[in-house]
């Protein structure tokens, strides 16, 4: 796929970040989008930004709230996208939506880890089972499915655990591999790729805990607090644990201000990798010198992969500050 005027794509997780930029930009090409998103402000913020120059006559954008993690939604919107875009095919399908949180059996509840890894991993496969039909049904067609450099290496750090995130990743990759030689037997004209974000800057973190704790707030609840507060203290931040809880609070918000203006990648930045790894037809889409590095680090050395002074060289290397 050369280009993709003309085309129609569907986005999951339009409303912000990665999804937000995919979504302009392919518009910006002449391609018609359908988007899906749990925040419908979120989505209607999107839409206007690929409306400030005025969209070529007859291309057309459309929200959907939906849920990837629930079929009925994505069926709802794939019913809802056929008859607003008149059509009965489509060219792009990114399943981009995902979410953080859950990261440990022990400290975290049975609902958020499950919630984190129903979204991440089951709104991708899903995702690829709602529309299938409609991109087979088109002359050309690619699928994208978002992992994450947590696909390839389960960690973001020695003092945090990070398994509901790191799984549903590492089963995106797997699926999407396998689907290489599945849509080659069966559906040759139809392509994917895996991508592999490093540390992009995004609004994950806040909309992590937004739809984590369905209240929709930008302030931790008492429990998260309690929460934020020990990992803390595990992570060696200096006087943790005499922090008061607006101090816990500021430093929430300033990790979730820091994780999207300060990463070595803009969200814009790593939609156009994407966009280039897909007219390329690249099965395999590192996005970010981060993502690259860390790569080639894991398949040196795999069996260090886990130890203390891998994941400090690497930080070190590249001034990640997570975990």
């Amino acid at each position: 796929m050369k280009d993709f005027a003309g085309k129609i794509a569907v986005i999951t997780g339009g409303g912000t970040g990665m999804g937000r930029e995919l979504a302009r930009q392919l518009v910006a090409e002449g391609c018609n989008v359908a988007m899906c998103d749990v925040s419908e402000p979120a989505m209607a913020e999107t839409k206007r930004l690929c409306e400030v120059e005025k969209l070529p006559q007859g291309l057309r954008v459309t929200t959907h709230v939906a849920d990837v993690a629930i079929e009925d939604h994505l069926r709802r919107f794939r019913d809802e996208l056929a008859e607003q875009q008149k059509t009965d095919k489509i060219h792009l399908l990114f399943n981009n939506a995902g979410i953080g949180g859950g990261g440990s059996l022990f400290t975290n509840t049975r609902e958020q880890w499950e919630r984190t890894f129903n979204i991440c991993w089951g709104g991708v496969y899903l995702g690829v089972r709602t529309f299938l039909p409609m991109l087979v049904a088109a002359d050309e067609a690619h699928i994208v499915n978002t992992a994450s450099v947590n696909g390839f290496w389960a960690s973001i750090g020695m003092n945090q655990a990070h398994t509901a995130y790191s799984s549903a990743k590492f089963a995106v990759k797997g699926f999407t591999e396998a689907l290489i030689n599945d849509l080659r037997l069966h559906a040759p004209h139809v392509k994917c790729s895996v991508v592999m974000p490093g540390h992009i800057g995004t609004s994950i973190v806040s909309n992590s805990r937004k739809v984590q704790s369905s209240d929709g707030s930008d302030r931790l609840n008492a429990d998260e607090v309690a929460l934020t507060r020990k990992r803390m203290v595990a992570a060696g931040v200096p006087d943790a644990d005499k922090m008061s809880d607006d101090d816990i609070q500021a430093a929430f918000a300033e990790r979730a201000r820091s994780f999207l203006e300060d990463a070595p990648t803009t969200a814009a930045e790593a939609a156009k990798i994407i966009l280039d790894g897909v007219k390329a037809e690249r099965w395999r889409i590192l996005v970010g010198e981060d993502a690259k590095r860390l790569d080639e680090r894991v398949r040196a050395t795999p069996e260090q992969a886990y130890d203390r002074a891998f994941y400090e060289s690497f930080t070190q290397e590249v001034g990640w500050r997570l975990g």
